[in-house]
């Protein structure tokens, strides 16, 4: 079925079942059997596939494509909430494929957030409170406890496991399989078990245009700080002091003064 409003054509499957309250853009495509709830956005050109379901106060951006069978903004699977009023945000030119489950915020942070251009693959899980950046990719069956923070342009293999309250960096890469439990810092390869330094993310950056000479001082920093015999803590003084001031050296040693849970 095509409805048109204010010269706006919404392809809707008619089995599909939209509350009154929800709004959306232009060339909104809805499949068969899925159930927008209320006080729903959805942007121009996003498409939603079959038996989907789109829970109350979510806002989905531009130019996405959510595939069969997902769940956006369910309620958290956390006994300490309360039926609070929680939302689920969504950016734009975001792909969620089959069978992934998004669950909105709690009154702690109020949100679930997923960022723009980023892709969640077959069966991921985004619990409450999550707030991934843009570019993300979540490989088929990765998990994500509650309030976990996954920053700019990191790619999860496939199976990760993820902790609750733990973070990761920018352009971090973790391999497949592996059980996220403290904090991981950007631009690394994290792998084996307990997880561990690899070495940095050298194809990541190279794709992603960082040059030679950046890439050798994130190396360099990072010999010192996961390599050196002495304490974490003096590596940290001794990058702070042998290595020229650079925004890749701030960003690397803010986000090591900021871990709650600790560095891998």
């Amino acid at each position: 079925m095509i409805e048109r409003k204010n010269s706006i054509a919404k392809v809707i499957h008619p089995t599909a079942i939209i509350h009154e309250s929800t709004s959306l853009g232009s060339n909104v495509k809805i499949g068969p059997y899925s159930i927008i709830g209320e006080n729903v956005y959805i942007g121009d050109n996003t498409i939603i596939g079959n038996h989907v379901n789109i829970l109350p106060n979510v806002k989905i951006g531009t130019g996405c494509n959510i595939f069969h069978a997902s769940s956006i903004g369910e309620i958290p699977q956390d006994l300490k909430f309360e039926g609070e009023n929680t939302k689920t945000i969504i950016g734009d030119n975001t792909t969620i494929r089959e069978y992934v489950t998004i669950n909105r915020g709690t009154s702690e942070s109020g949100e679930t957030r997923v960022g723009s251009n980023c892709l969640l693959m077959a069966s991921t899980h985004v619990a409450h409170d999550c707030i991934l950046g843009d570019n993300v990719i979540m490989s088929n069956l990765t998990t994500l406890g509650g309030h976990v923070e996954i920053q700019n342009w990191v790619v999860l293999g496939g199976g990760v496991l993820v902790h609750q309250f733990t973070k990761i960096g920018e352009h971090a890469f973790i391999g497949g399989g592996f059980r996220v439990v403290q904090d991981v810092p950007p631009f690394i390869l994290g792998a084996d078990a307990p997880l561990a330094y690899q070495g940095i993310n050298s194809t990541g950056l190279k794709r992603r245009g960082f040059s030679p000479s950046d890439r050798k001082v994130i190396k360099e920093i990072y010999k010192v700080y996961f390599k050196s015999t002495g304490s974490r803590n003096k590596s940290i003084l001794k990058i702070e002091k042998e290595f020229p001031k650079s925004s890749l050296k701030d960003q690397i040693l803010n986000f090591i003064r900021s871990s709650n849970r600790g560095i891998i």
